[in-house]
């Protein structure tokens, strides 16, 4: 039985893939020696970093902020320090066992397996010597998911950023908030903090350098690569092409020796009561290990700060570089970048048309003409085939889970059995990519709009159709002008400096001013004289206005409540808006994390989930653009404009079908009343009941829904928790993120 390369019968390299995981299995079950349990740190050994990170964690919620950074830092160096390690014990340990491999060629049965066995004790022991020479015991265990989880999205340099400002390090601070920003661009609050640390005296620009660069060198050659294509500069294009590829490979590699080296759990419950044997465990550990190097292809085209990984990601660096070749003249360097690609796609027609159309243009090179595909790429496709069969073999027969990453898988690796299914959902997933993945939006928020408005003069302005959207509509007439000046002179007198609640000047953009005021700030300046108490009433009232009308209007099937109510004001910054190209809002979703590369929308923090039905109510038009826009979810294409005028209001679900943004506003102050509402009582806004109470406790009757809450009511204050904020750090606790006032700059 030869183990040699392109081996086509399945069974042959089902041995091969049991070899490696009963080298596994050695690894992983024998215990390791020479080293004593207790060694740490103290020894110069790699000890582990998820001990050093949850004990820098409890530093830093104990605010003792120099031992936090000391024991966050020492967990992310640690674990880039173990990483290498790893990867240097697999280089050193791959020939390990190689002169036994001879003999596998002519033994046969038993003897076969022996020789199989002593080939991957001897590799395993290679791997066991090599870690216990530099990793303590424990810190070549496996870390839980949840520490995977914190260190997969830099959620320690959320934790650094805080620390660093308490200790007056504002250049590391910048540093680490930039860092953090890059995984997640959705972060509001770090978006803000950024913005002031570059107007911070003693922050260089170079303190805002992601510190993970490394590990994400391809994305930056990839967008270099980019440009000079946009530029036609063909020759820097091509180099940078090249080297995006390497490093790709290289990337890659370095995650599938990961996948190797590193310690995983033996399956459970394999089998009824889990008494499979030694070789059906070795199977389904050789397939994990199998699936874990596959999905390198994800995690590596995984751009920093999304969710979903982009597609065909090396066969489109390789169209990319055979293109940029041809057009900077190198002609045998672009048939050989094409036969590279035509490795993935054999039969595409356009791949085709453009090796026909390069041959021709050669000429009489004859050499040129001989070019072959790469040998990284021939080598790479090869291994993910072989690969690939097993899976497949793995979930046809073995019970065994995989999903494939590639788009290019050819149909003759999927069993027969799996083909029908593996077809259908290529189908569609191309029928996407062809369509620029333009989907039927359908909205299940449960909202249906077109009901009736009731409230006497109040015009329907705009609908789903004059709106290009589902369940939105524009109001005319809910306030008049004299509503309008009452309301825009409380928010003059009272509105605070930043969001209202937490203090944010700027949570968008550095060129406008943001200021806001909520009704439980109002009542309680009304309380201390500081405003009319019918100026306070009003703003309230107009949320009941907004709530019955919605209601109304969209047909909401169960009760409607408030889940947030902020009046806010932007300015703009006179003198600071010449070439402004932001947004006074960037396009969003309210209830889920928009990721518009991929189309997709994700229910999860930070998003406010809770979020079901969304409302602006306009109180004046004498200001330059503030236009409220709504796109598709590519957050690009602008399916319909709303120009704000006092007593104009816009209603419109929550959800994924109406991603919208607020375009800048360049002169002028805008002001309006934002709400938010949901479905589920226990995300209702506790600020605004306090509010409520308070006046209910002074004897005051307030309009509520249509109705009149009388004195008497139990005037004990609610505790001061806003829906919003009371969410957000319900849906925080589990993974330990940095939220609260005090952690905000």
């Amino acid at each position: 039985m030869a183990l040699c390369a392109n081996h086509n019968s399945v069974y042959v390299a089902l041995h091969i893939s049991l070899i490696h995981s009963l080298f596994s299995f050695f690894y992983l079950t024998s215990p390791v020696a020479g080293i004593g349990s207790s060694a740490g740190s103290a020894s110069g050994l790699i000890t582990s970093y998820d001990v050093l990170y949850y004990t820098g964690v409890r530093a830093y919620f104990s605010e003792e902020w120099e031992k936090a950074a000391e024991l966050l830092e020492k967990s992310m160096s640690t674990r880039e320090a173990l990483f290498r390690t790893r990867r240097q014990c697999h280089k050193e340990c791959v020939p390990a066992g190689y002169d036994r491999l001879p003999k596998l060629d002519t033994e046969k049965g038993n003897v076969w397996d022996l020789w199989a066995v002593d080939w991957v004790q001897r590799r395993a022991e290679c791997v066991r010597f090599c870690l216990g020479r530099a990793v303590t015991p424990a810190g070549q265990l496996p870390v839980s998911a949840d520490i995977e989880y914190e260190f997969s999205t830099r959620n320690p340099y959320n934790f650094l950023q805080v620390v660093y400002w308490k200790l007056g390090k504002v250049q590391k601070a910048a540093s680490a908030a930039h860092t953090f920003f890059v995984a997640n661009p959705s972060h509001l609050e770090m978006r803000n903090n950024i913005e002031k640390y570059r107007r911070m005296e003693g922050v260089t620009e170079d303190a805002f350098q992601d510190r993970e660069m490394e590990t994400e060198k391809h994305w930056a050659l990839y967008d270099s690569a980019l440009t000079s294509e946009a530029s036609s500069d063909w020759t820097h294009a091509v180099e940078k092409w090249m080297e995006c590829v390497n490093e790709t490979l290289r990337q890659t590699d370095e995650c599938r020796a990961q996948c190797e080296v590193a310690s995983q759990r033996l399956p459970e419950n394999r089998g009824e009561d889990g008494m499979d044997g030694v070789f059906e465990k070795a199977a389904a550990l050789s397939l994990s290990l199998l699936s874990c190097q596959q999905a390198c292809v994800t995690q590596v085209a995984t751009r920093p700060g999304r969710i979903s990984a982009q597609e065909d990601f090396l066969p489109t660096q390789l169209e990319h570089l055979h293109i940029a070749q041809f057009k900077a003249g190198d002609l045998g360097g672009a048939v050989r970048s094409l036969r590279s690609l035509l490795l993935f796609y054999p039969s595409d027609k356009d791949s085709l048309s453009n090796l026909e159309l390069y041959t021709e243009t050669l000429g009489g090179d004859t050499e040129a003409h001989g070019t072959k595909p790469s040998q990284e790429i021939a080598r790479y496709v090869s291994r993910s085939l072989q690969e690939k069969k097993l899976l497949y073999f793995g979930m046809e027969n073995l019970n065994f889970n995989f999903t494939d990453p590639d788009l290019w898988t050819p149909e003759e690796v999927v069993p027969e059995l799996l083909r029908d299914t593996w077809r259908a959902e290529k189908e569609v997933l191309n029928e996407k990519l062809k369509a620029g993945e333009k989907e039927v939006e359908m909205d299940d928020s449960g909202f249906y709009a077109g009901g009736p408005v009731p409230q006497v003069g109040v015009t329907i302005s705009m609908d789903d159709n004059s709106l290009n959207g589902t369940n939105r509509v524009v109001l005319d007439g809910v306030l008049d002008q004299k509503e309008c000046n009452t309301v825009l002179r409380l928010a003059t007198a009272a509105a605070s400096a930043g969001d209202g609640y937490r203090g944010r000047r700027s949570p968008h953009t550095p060129h406008e001013k943001f200021e806001g005021l909520t009704v439980l700030r109002a009542v309680k300046l009304a309380q201390d004289g500081m405003v009319n108490q019918s100026d306070a009433k009003l703003l309230h009232e107009m949320g009941e206005r907004v709530r019955t009308l919605l209601h109304s209007y969209f047909r909401s099937p169960s009760g409607l409540h408030f889940s947030y109510t902020h009046l806010v004001c932007r300015s703009a910054i006179t003198g600071d808006q010449e070439g402004r190209l932001d947004l006074s809002h960037p396009v969003h979703v309210d209830n889920c994390l928009l990721e518009p590369e991929t189309r997709q929308c994700w229910r999860e923090p930070p998003a406010f989930t809770h979020r079901d039905l969304s409302a602006v109510l306009y109180l004046n038009d004498d200001f330059d653009g503030g236009e409220l826009f709504f796109t598709d979810r590519d957050a690009k294409t602008v399916t319909a404009r709303v120009k704000p005028t006092c007593g104009r209001l816009v209603g419109f679900s929550s959800g994924p079908v109406n991603p919208h943004g607020v375009t800048a506003v360049t002169a002028g102050r805008r002001c309006a009343l934002a709400l938010w509402f949901t479905k589920e009582k226990h995300h209702r806004d506790m600020e605004r009941e306090e509010a409520e109470s308070l006046w209910a406790a002074d004897g005051q009757s307030v309009m509520k829904g249509g109705e009149v809450k009388e004195e008497g009511r139990d005037g004990t204050a609610a505790p001061a928790r806003s829906g919003r904020s009371g969410s957000q750090s319900s849906r925080s606790r589990g993974r330990g993120r940095v939220t609260g006032g005090k952690d905000e700059l």
